[in-house]
């Protein structure tokens, strides 16, 4: 399964990091990883995105073995379980995509949108490999330090519409793009909220919008939750999300967002997927 065979398809977040926000040091461990992504195919991810570095405000660097050491055994590992999930390694470094594509991955999650290692594009022009093309502005070290637009929609899409053509000039299919405004990559909470509201244009560009709102500060700073009570308000704006165009949703609490996006689909589309027995009994109040 991929994001292609279904009207919208979830993205379950592995991270094989020590100080990611939400989970980092959980699924350090490759056993940990695998039954992690395991569970989240059983709960309804078609996509696995496999990541070893963390993007979090003020993350430090990782080196590239460091970073092939945490995600390659987990590749390897949920390929050989058949996970029944398209693989997505999250790396803007091309020899960790390269092994990573080796190992079983066909989706490179590039925060970067190929900027960051000039051989980047190159690698997944020659492999086939689809890509997500991620607008940041900056880099994670230093993207939330009072981060400005002249227009954030206008300034967004001008830039993802850039990063396609080069992609697409350096041999990348187009219909093997997406595209992901980066919710909370070098944006305030305005900004974000404004990215969130006009999806469309942005959708508008033609091709499917991934969207990773999942248990970020913004939706914090609007509840006052902590990170561990998200999921909530990680469920509206991803169904905001799916009414406004995005189409690939990536989140840790798989499940619940899977279950909120099948009724959205079913109501704003008319069409729906029966995946359980209808009952013959009477419904109840």
């Amino acid at each position: 399964m991929s994001w292609r065979d279904t009207d919208f398809a979830v993205m379950g977040i592995v991270n094989v990091t020590p100080d990611s926000f939400s989970d980092g040091g959980r699924y350090l461990h490759t056993a940990a990883a695998v039954a992690h992504g395991l569970e989240l195919v059983r709960t309804g991810a078609a996509i696995l995105d496999v990541g070893g570095e963390s993007t979090r405000p003020g993350a430090l660097p990782v080196s590239e073995a460091d970073e092939l050491s945490r995600v390659l055994p987990v590749i390897e590992g949920l390929r050989a379980a058949g996970a029944g999930a398209q693989i997505s390694i999250d790396t803007s470094k091309a020899a960790v995509a390269a092994a990573a594509l080796r190992a079983g991955a066909t989706l490179v999650n590039d925060v970067s949108a190929l900027r960051a290692d000039p051989a980047m594009a190159e690698l997944v022009a020659s492999c086939d490999a689809d890509c997500c093309l991620m607008h940041m502005l900056g880099e994670p070290r230093t993207m939330q330090r009072d981060p400005h637009y002249d227009e954030v929609v206008s300034d967004v899409k001008a830039f993802l519409e850039r990063r396609m053509a080069f992609a697409v000039a350096h041999g990348v299919a187009e219909e093997r793009i997406l595209l992901d405004p980066g919710i909370g990559f070098g944006k305030t909470l305005a900004h974000n909220l404004e990215l969130l509201c006009r999806l469309d244009e942005l959708a508008a560009l033609g091709r499917p919008l991934v969207i990773g709102t999942s248990r970020k500060s913004f939706l914090g700073r609007l509840t006052g939750s902590p990170v561990e009570d998200r999921l909530a308000a990680t469920i509206a704006t991803n169904v905001i999300a799916y009414e406004r165009g995005a189409r690939v949703f990536r989140v840790h609490d798989v499940g619940p967002v899977r279950d909120a996006l099948a009724i959205t689909a079913a109501t704003v589309n008319r069409r729906w997927a029966q995946t359980t027995p209808m009952s013959t009994t009477t419904p109840t109040r």
